[in-house]
């Protein structure tokens, strides 16, 4: 499936969303108070409303689309669900969201806390994929896919247009990778730039690495402490293209440097993130990325939807 995502297409999507999103801040960290050799630019998504970066996906899809009377239906592993139940709720209408057995406690209320009802079942993400798009079927609710629609992608890729507004000259952007739908809106966004995007997956789950490595879009493992948001079992056909062609790197972080990221963030800035939402950071912290000298690099925190006590 080859599917143009333009900056254009991402433009319009920044206007279209631009009511019910916020414009998240940076933050600026010396070498000095993260121990590495250059300083890093944060774009804090994980400031976004409902948590994370998903809503940008989440309203871009259902203000392109008519909305039937059955309303939305969404499977997540918990962010995109909190951010399409938080969509719904803001153009009124009615969410069904479908989320694994692994979907943690504090996603799980964020949802329900914004009206929407939740289906749990399966162990990981693709089964609560396959019953929602089931259940679409029987209902006619639109489907709001985590990942895998030009709506969805177009709208993550907002964030990298207000990324390189606010710091224009970073050679070299790092984001977490999932199913896709963030790195291929981001890395949209910065094709033909001169920037550098860099995807970041836990070694639990490579499913960009290993699709990469294959030439296509392959089934992966899921596991570890942040499968709940980066656990797809495949990359999206929609983003693949786009990151074949324009993502410069992808490289994997065990489990215990995002974990380090996590106590980092806590330490330095007094940030709640959650695993996948320090993934980005945690490749700097290990060496599993090394920039150029030189660089100026960006940072992604795309997620904060987790219990603080885990973390501090």
């Amino acid at each position: 499936m080859t599917v143009s995502i333009t900056r254009e297409a991402i433009r319009a999507a920044a206007q279209r969303i631009a009511p019910h999103v916020r414009h998240t801040p940076l933050l600026r960290l010396t070498g000095a108070e993260l121990g590495l050799g250059q300083d890093v630019t944060l774009k804090l998504e994980l400031l976004q409303a409902s948590g994370s970066f998903k809503p940008r996906g989440a309203f871009n899809r259902m203000l392109s689309a008519p909305l039937p009377a059955a309303g939305v239906i969404a499977a997540s592993g918990g962010n995109h669900g909190a951010a399409v139940a938080y969509a719904a709720r803001a153009l009124g209408i009615a969410a069904e969201i479908f989320v694994p057995e692994i979907t943690g406690a504090a996603k799980r209320a964020r949802i329900e806390g914004y009206g929407a009802r939740l289906v749990v079942g399966g162990e990981a993400y693709d089964a609560a994929r396959q019953a929602s798009e089931a259940r679409a079927a029987e209902t006619g609710a639109l489907m709001v896919h985590a990942y895998d629609q030009a709506e969805v992608l177009a709208g993550q890729g907002t964030v990298g247009l207000e990324f390189e507004a606010e710091a224009p000259g970073l050679t070299d952007v790092l984001v977490a990778t999932g199913g896709g739908g963030l790195i291929g809106g981001m890395a949209a966004w910065y094709a033909g730039s001169g920037t550098r995007v860099i995807s970041v997956e836990p070694e639990g789950c490579p499913a960009l690495h290993a699709a990469l490595r294959a030439g296509r879009p392959v089934p992966a493992p899921v596991g570890g402490v942040a499968s709940d948001s980066l656990g797809a079992r495949q990359v999206g056909a929609v983003m693949f293209p786009i990151a074949a062609r324009h993502v410069a790197q992808a490289v994997l972080v065990p489990d215990a440097a995002i974990r380090a990221a996590q106590r980092l963030l806590w330490e330095a800035a007094r940030l709640v993130a959650e695993p996948g939402g320090a993934a980005a950071l945690a490749a700097l912290l290990c060496g599993a990325y090394a920039p150029p000298p030189g660089a100026r690099v960006g940072v992604l925190v795309c997620g904060g939807n987790t219990d603080p006590a885990g973390v501090a």
